[in-house]
Parts: C-alpha cells; sequence; structure tokens
C-alpha cells in the first residue's frame, strides 16, 4: 500500500481520538479532538475514536459536492471494526434543516447501495446515465445514513479470512459506530435518532435498538451523551419465523393480498402440511433448540410452502408482476439493480467515494452468498426469538412503526400483522382492541386519496402501503416520504 504523509490535527482535546489520513492509509495514530462535519475534507479521511470502543475506529471524508444530490452536504466513510473488518456507510444532510432534523440510520441485510440508488435515498439510477435526483427522498425531512452492513456485502470488506454470522456481532459494530459519530460530530450529540431498514433488517433492528439501550447507561457512567433512540422503523420485515411461515400459505390462497393464483390442489397440499410443519419447528427450534432438527424442520417448511411460489415465475417481493428464474438470479426481478451494480463497479464510482483499495478488481455484490450461507449454518433468523426484544424496546419507551407493502409474498402483511398481534408488552391491551382503518395522503388535485391500512396504540403502530411490494419507497414513493414524515413528527395516520 502507497503511504502518505498523515496530515494531523493537533489543537484540541476531548474524548473522542481523531486524525486526518489519507483516503488508502488506514491506520495512522490519532489525536484526541471533537470535530465539525464542516471540518472534513475530500482529499483525506479523519479517523475517529471513542475510549469505550477501543477495537473500533471511524474513518470519515467529504463526498465531491456532485455526488448524487448536489444540494446537501454528504459522506462517505468505514467503521473498522478491527484490522480486518470495514463497513462502508453514505451520510447525507437533510434538505430542509440539517442543524435540527433527526437522524435516521438505514441498514438492511445487504448493501445500503439499493435502498440509496432505488428507493428512498437522495438519488436513484434508473439508466446508464447515472444518479439522478429523487425529490422523494427521505433527507427531505431527516439527516440519513446508509450502511453496507454486515461486513462482506457491498463496498463493506474484511481481509485475512476474517467474516461475521450473527446478528449480535453486527450489532456491536453499529453501536461502536453510532457513539463515535455522536460524540465526536457535537452538533448531532443528543440528536433524535431512529433506526430504519426492510426484510432482514426485521431481525436486525431489534437486536440494534436493544443493544444501544443496553449500552447507553456504560456512556452516561463515563460522563457521555447517551445514544438518544426514539424509534425503528421496520419495512416489510422478517422478524418471527413462526407467524410468517403459515401467512405464506395465506397470502397465495386466499384473496389476502391479490387473488388467488395457485391452483386448488397445491393450496390444498400447503394447508394440510402446514400444522405438521410449524409443530416440528415449534417442538425443534422454539420449546428447545437443536440446531440439527431445527435446520431440517426449516428446509420442509420451506420446500413445501416456498417452493411452490418460484415454480409460478412470479415476483416474490411484488406478487402482481411476473418474473423469470433468470430474470431474480441476475435481478431479483428489479433491472434496475444491475445499472447500479454497474454504476459501483466504475472504478471512477470507487474513487468518487472513497472506496477501499482491497476492492479494487472486486465486483460490487449487493448481497453476499457466502456471508448470507453462513448466518443461515448459524441459524441466525431462527436462533433467537427477535419479537421479543421488540416487547422489551416498547416496554422501554421506544416508538415501533411496522409497515408493510401489501404485494409482498415473502414478508408480507399478513404476517406481520399475526407478529405485532403477538406481541406481549405494558400496551398490548390497548392495541389488541384496535382495528384496521384506512389512512390516505393528500393526492395532487388536494383531495384525499386512501395510501393504505393502519392500526395504532400509545408506541406501537401497523400500517400497511396499497399497492406497494417488498421495497415500498420504490414502488409508492409519495406515500412512503408522507409516511415517515408523519411518523417523525408524531402525528396520527
Amino acid at each position: 500500500m502507497h503511504i502518505i504523509e498523515i496530515i494531523l490535527s493537533s489543537l484540541l482535546t476531548s474524548l473522542v481520538s481523531s486524525s486526518q489520513s489519507p483516503l488508502q492509509d488506514q491506520w495512522s495514530q490519532p489525536n484526541l479532538t471533537t470535530l465539525s462535519l464542516l471540518s472534513l475534507t475530500e482529499e483525506h479521511y479523519t479517523l475517529l475514536e471513542h475510549p469505550q470502543f477501543k477495537s473500533h475506529s471511524v474513518r470519515i471524508r467529504k463526498a465531491p459536492s456532485g455526488f448524487c444530490d448536489p444540494t446537501v452536504a454528504k459522506y462517505t466513510g468505514y467503521i473498522d471494526t478491527s484490522a480486518a473488518r470495514h463497513i462502508f456507510f453514505y451520510f447525507f444532510e437533510s434538505r430542509r434543516s440539517p442543524d435540527t432534523d433527526d437522524v435516521i440510520l438505514c441498514g438492511p441485510g445487504c448493501s445500503s447501495a439499493m435502498g440509496l440508488f432505488m428507493e428512498l435515498g437522495p438519488c436513484r439510477i434508473e439508466d446508464e446515465s447515472g444518479p439522478k435526483s429523487n425529490p422523494y427522498s427521505w433527507n427531505e425531512k431527516a439527516n440519513i445514513f446508509f450502511i453496507d452492513q454486515p461486513a462482506g456485502v457491498g463496498f463493506s470488506c474484511t481481509e485475512y479470512g476474517e467474516s461475521i454470522s450473527s446478528t449480535e456481532e453486527a450489532a456491536e459494530d453499529i453501536v461502536a459506530f453510532l457513539a463515535i459519530f455522536f460524540e465526536t460530530f457535537s452538533e448531532f450529540k443528543g440528536r433524535a435518532f431512529h433506526l430504519s431498514g426492510e426484510s432482514y433488517a426485521g431481525r436486525y433492528l431489534p437486536l440494534f435498538g436493544a443493544a444501544i439501550l443496553d449500552h447507553n447507561p456504560r456512556l452516561r457512567a463515563a460522563g457521555l451523551e447517551p445514544i438518544n433512540l426514539r424509534s425503528i422503523m421496520i419495512g416489510n420485515g422478517w422478524t418471527d419465523v413462526y407467524m410468517m411461515i403459515p401467512s405464506l400459505y395465506d397470502v397465495v390462497c386466499t384473496p389476502a393480498s391479490v387473488d388467488p393464483f395457485f391452483d386448488i390442489s397445491t393450496c390444498v397440499r400447503m394447508k394440510t402440511i402446514l400444522p405438521k410443519c410449524m409443530e416440528w419447528l415449534r417442538e425443534s427450534c422454539v420449546d428447545t433448540f437443536d440446531k440439527i432438527s431445527c435446520a431440517a424442520a426449516y428446509q420442509f417448511c420451506a420446500r413445501e410452502l416456498m417452493g411452490p411460489f418460484y415454480a409460478k415465475e412470479r415476483n416474490p417481493y411484488d406478487m402482481s408482476k411476473p418474473c423469470t428464474r433468470e430474470e431474480y438470479n441476475t435481478t431479483l426481478c428489479y433491472p434496475q439493480s444491475q445499472r447500479i451494480r454497474s454504476y459501483l463497479d466504475l472504478p471512477a464510482t470507487k474513487k468518487l467515494l472513497g472506496v477501499s483499495p482491497v476492492l479494487d478488481n472486486i465486483a460490487f455484490q449487493s448481497c453476499n452468498m457466502d456471508l448470507n450461507k453462513a448466518f443461515i449454518d448459524n441459524m441466525d433468523k431462527l436462533r433467537a426469538h427477535t419479537a421479543y426484544y421488540l416487547e422489551n424496546l416498547l416496554d422501554r419507551g421506544i416508538r415501533i412503526l411496522i409497515y408493510v407493502g401489501t404485494y409482498d409474498w415473502i414478508a408480507n402483511w399478513v404476517g406481520n400483522e399475526r407478529m405485532v398481534d403477538s406481541l406481549e408488552w405494558h400496551g398490548m391491551d390497548d392495541f389488541k382492541k384496535q382495528t384496521l382503518k384506512t389512512w390516505s395522503i393528500i393526492n395532487g388535485q388536494g383531495t384525499l386519496s386512501p395510501a393504505g391500512r393502519v392500526k395504532s396504540s400509545g408506541l406501537l403502530t401497523f400500517l400497511t402501503i396499497e399497492g406497494a411490494g417488498h421495497m415500498v419507497p420504490l414502488d409508492k414513493p409519495i406515500e412512503s416520504l408522507e409516511m415517515v414524515d408523519r411518523w417523525l413528527k408524531g402525528d396520527s395516520f
């Protein structure tokens, strides 16, 4: 690696350490400073550390003004969880009021680039011409992080054979990053903070939220500002496998979402097998955890309840649309995902973003199948009762929004509603009394237009977006932005 002289900042001292280093220089001795984002440059990474997280550091730099959204300041960098594990992130300031608006972290189970460039980010890539401004970005209302998490997806990388295989490990990295960021950049210290994500984030975010709250007392004891977690927003999440598995039957064999499109004989077979599937899962994965038996039970259920869907050549993320096996394997049924990968594979793009030279000759991967296998082999989504984390977060005053596009199959609204209805928390009696009612937005003609259905009580809200699939901000950008605006303001639906 080519080493360039490190520029050290030596004027200020505080609780967080920092230094500036060239983009390719990762391991520099820091000085202790507290910084403003305005002090960051495009030419150098600034290295940040924190006394509570001695094995973690953060490198951050200002991104070129022309990247993605020329109207706001933006930054890129790495969370270095060790000498061999590096998590890439983007940070965009709010278009409205960066000095006062809340902060959102978006972190799915793959690269956040798809969320950034295809859904709710400040720009979208819809053709070969590159990023174009997205008027419905969530940074219309908040400052927003996008994180390629866990290490090994997107521009995040590992070296020397190091890897990660559990959500618990990932949660430690996120807490360290947030503590370092908020403590370093005093303008954000104590700012209202929200976790957001979709899909496998239904597993990630409850554990991330719990890890934040569990670490906050240590920050207070050290005289530091705790992370001001206010809410968690999970879109089309896979949170409770035992609630989601039965719903895979409901949304294809009943008119719960779209008209039934499985033949009757297949639906009868699925419904006949379902009790045995759930019994085996409960005995092997819930009542006691037997890794071999639990894996066999899940594979049996997946073969019988998921297999027939993939044979239909429909989009598993939007049942209303066709998708061939080839399209699924190459683009996950969304052609723009290939254009995003092509853009992020360009050497000029990697240079623009300050991507690690470790990835110079490696093709961009939104999802890492080797990493995915490691999580599967570790039984990550079956090992823990993720919904219990949501219950504990609610009992500690954290607001929870579960929102779901009605056309999704793989993480559908039926399973998610069953999950929220099953939560045991101090407000559950009032929540269970609620029924789904229509929520609306004001359309371009100035009249109310139905957007979906919602039920809410106290800290918990369950909301559907009619006609959207797995990626709600892509399919319904206006409704998505209205939803997040009301949520951040604490307004009712």
